[in-house]
């Protein structure tokens, strides 16, 4: 089982270069799902897995299996007779996302804030400052990363398997549109409206933390279908 800190895991090479051969099927599972989420694979672009087997030196049956797992999470779209391609990026598919996604990561915070330790309060400060250095820098991927890592102590503290599942399947199509609309995201108000979060897990006032990490999903939703309408807006 894949866990959510694995949703999104960016490395320094390319994520189709080659790989060994250690738990193969998953390993080219990430590394596909890495490559759409990074835009390495792009929106609409076509994929063929002989293609995709001969980049990561692998056999096309991982491949295959790999993509029928992304079709099935909405990373990839077949069509019958015709190609395989990454699926586009629209906004109801988001506008529809993001409020499970919100509701999924404040259940985790509900769960979690009465068992937070000190040390994970000390957690979540650190991976708010990361964020906050990374958006001045303009750093797309050490922004999510840091965001992953400031959610993931409610989803870690939550003790509930069944969410970090789901939001394993719902996060790569939340991150991919932020690696897209990254340029829309120099005004968002995260970094305060985690601090707010960060002082109500302090005083363990689970209800009001719960209430602000829904608002922190729900306002970034807002922002980035608002960006994606007005790309779309522009392109026509």
């Amino acid at each position: 089982m894949i866990c959510v800190m694995q949703y999104i895991t960016f490395m320094s090479q390319h994520s189709l270069s080659p790989i060994d051969h250690l738990s193969l099927r998953d390993r080219v599972y990430v590394r596909l799902r890495r490559a759409i989420v990074s835009g390495e694979l792009a929106p609409g672009e076509r994929v063929q897995d002989q293609e995709l087997a001969r980049r990561m030196e692998v056999s096309r049956t991982p491949v295959r299996e790999a993509l029928q797992r992304l079709e099935e999470e909405g990373l990839i779209e077949t069509r019958r007779g015709s190609s395989t391609r990454v699926a586009p990026i629209d906004s109801q598919t988001i506008r529809a996302t993001f409020p499970v996604v919100a509701v999924l990561h404040a259940l985790a915070t509900r769960l979690a804030t009465p068992a937070l330790t000190e040390a994970d309060i000390t957690d979540l400060e650190r991976a708010n400052a990361a964020l906050a250095k990374a958006l001045t820098a303009g750093e797309t991927i050490r922004a999510i990363e840091a965001d992953d890592q400031f959610h993931a102590v409610f989803i870690q503290r939550s003790g509930n398997g069944e969410l970090a599942v789901t939001l394993g399947r719902l996060m790569p199509k939340v991150r991919r549109l932020e690696v897209a609309q990254f340029g829309s995201l120099a005004g968002r108000r995260s970094v305060e409206q985690h601090q707010a979060i960060v002082a109500a897990c302090a005083r363990h006032d689970a209800p009001r933390a719960a209430d602000l990490v829904e608002q922190n999903w729900m306002s970034l939703g807002q922002l980035l279908g608002d960006a994606l309408s007005l790309t779309a807006l522009a392109e026509t």
